[in-house]
């Protein structure tokens, strides 16, 4: 073989080892990056199952602690957690779905679970004194619920599915400060006899509160009612209405058509006037005109109390006898346009009466 030849030979052995030594590493580094590859799903299917563990095992202790704050009280579960910081709940809730009550005072709870809608026993919903915003649609599920108590809270809007509670018997949203109106569809609410809307943006009683055909005690206190429902008279079963701290101007003569209404706080509003109709209200036991710009100076008389009696003889200045008093000197001028006069009635001490805020 020539000296060329030799060189030509060596060259392509060279060639050939270079190319196994290439494909030799080619292959390592898949090995080694399958390896790795596998190395890593290794440990993140560790990571994943300590994960899952660990979330059960904080699953396991949160369970205990929520039970730890199940009491049962004359015959009924209740779930009572008071001061404590719950802003969310965690779903192993579910696991308690025999309460019949939540109990839940601020805890700063910013909103109702979805899975509200398991909870099918639960008959009494106190979430008072929160930081809740939205009532989730769920909430129509609860069909057994008789009490909805969500006042001191952030709601700004009533979902329409409420309705479907038909056992609804007391609702109370006070102090939600953004709330101003209610879906129609809770008119729906057909044993629905106590609602609490006080401290709220209401400038009328809603249509839907007027339909409430078993309501028996309403306060709207501290809104901003400008006027009231011509036809309010239709409120047959209303025996409280508290309408304190509002923007009411006048009063419509229906008003003396609520056949059974026995409490009617009409203090600190804007009413130049008292409605004649009025005066035949038998069944009217408790009245409040303070702190209205009334058109007519009437005054009565003080009778002679002990310092206990006085709060209370203060407010009947403005009750039953303030009233019939005002009626009755209204007519007075209308019958003699030259008539002025300012009444002096001794009153007699009346019944007390307190809001429940």
């Amino acid at each position: 073989m020539s000296a060329g030849g030799g060189g030509v030979a060596m060259t392509g052995l060279a060639v050939c080892f270079g190319t196994v030594n290439s494909i030799k590493a080619l292959w390592e580094t898949r090995i080694k990056k399958c390896k790795e590859d596998l190395e890593k799903q290794t440990e993140l299917k560790e990571k994943v199952a300590v994960g899952r563990l660990k979330h059960a095992w904080e699953d396991r202790i949160t369970l205990a602690k929520l039970k730890e704050k199940v009491v049962t009280e004359d015959g009924r579960v209740i779930l009572r957690i008071e001061r404590e910081e719950w802003k969310t709940l965690p779903p192993v809730l579910v696991q308690l779905c025999q309460v019949q009550e939540w109990q839940l005072h601020r805890t700063g709870l910013q909103k109702i679970p979805h899975f509200i809608a398991s909870f099918e026993n639960l008959i009494v919903l106190d979430l008072s004194r929160n930081a809740i915003s939205e009532i989730p649609k769920e909430i129509g599920k609860l069909t057994r619920l008789r009490e909805l108590l969500m006042s001191y809270n952030r709601v700004n809007s009533i979902p329409e599915e409420l309705c479907c509670c038909e056992n609804l018997e007391k609702l109370e949203l006070a102090v939600n400060r953004d709330l101003d109106e209610l879906p129609a569809q809770l008119s729906k609410l057909k044993k629905l006899y106590h609602l609490d809307l006080s401290m709220n943006q209401f400038t009328t009683i809603p249509e839907c509160v007027v339909d409430l055909p078993a309501l028996e005690w309403l306060d709207m206190g501290g809104n901003m009612l400008q006027y009231l429902p011509h036809d309010i008279h239709r409120m047959e079963k209303l025996h409280t209405l508290w309408l304190q701290r509002n923007e009411l101007e006048h009063l419509p003569d229906n008003i003396s058509r609520i056949p059974n209404l026995e409490t009617l706080v009409l203090s600190s509003n804007k009413l130049r006037d008292i409605p004649a109709l009025m005066e035949g209200m038998s069944n009217l036991r408790f009245v409040n005109f303070r702190d209205n710009p009334l058109t007519l100076d009437v005054s009565l008389a003080k009778p002679d109390t002990s310092e206990e009696d006085e709060e209370e003889d203060d407010r009947e200045m403005f009750g039953i006898e303030f009233m019939h008093a005002y009626i009755q000197e209204a007519r007075q001028r209308e019958s003699q346009p030259n008539y002025t006069s300012v009444l002096n009635v001794t009153i007699e001490a009346g019944p007390e009466i307190t809001s429940t805020q």
